[in-house]
């Protein structure tokens, strides 16, 4: 996601991409946090091997990543990417499009008391 920050006297534009952007699913997403973190402190967290741990963040499809684990890994580690991943990629593009809406009607409920109020002053 793009942003700007805006104060009275300056503009910082933020060209970072979204997290949408930068992980290709939820899975990388947590392998990118477990890696970051260090692959056997995560695993011991987690209570498995860390070999265990590497299988179910692979594209393995015989072991994956449960969600019981990925409660756990957010409560000890702390990292609420995955979350934040979740919301961008399933909520973002929903809130985006109502806020569009929402725009939408104000304008046309705008013109509509222009006309109105133009009436009113002629």
């Amino acid at each position: 996601m793009k942003s700007a920050a805006i104060s009275p006297s300056q503009l910082t534009l933020n060209f970072e991409p979204g997290l949408v952007e930068r992980y290709g699913s939820l899975r990388d997403c947590i392998a990118t946090g477990v890696y970051q973190r260090g692959l056997k402190r995560v695993a011991i967290d987690l209570d498995q091997a860390p070999s265990n741990l590497s299988v179910q963040l692979s594209d393995d499809p015989s072991r994956r990543f449960s969600v019981d684990s990925l409660e756990t890994y957010i409560e000890k580690t702390g990292d609420k990417t995955p979350v934040l991943y979740l919301v961008e990629r399933f909520l973002a593009p929903e809130l985006e499009n109502k806020g569009v809406k929402q725009i939408e009607a104000m304008k046309a409920k705008l013109a509509e008391l222009m006309q109105q109020l133009d009436g009113v002053v002629q």
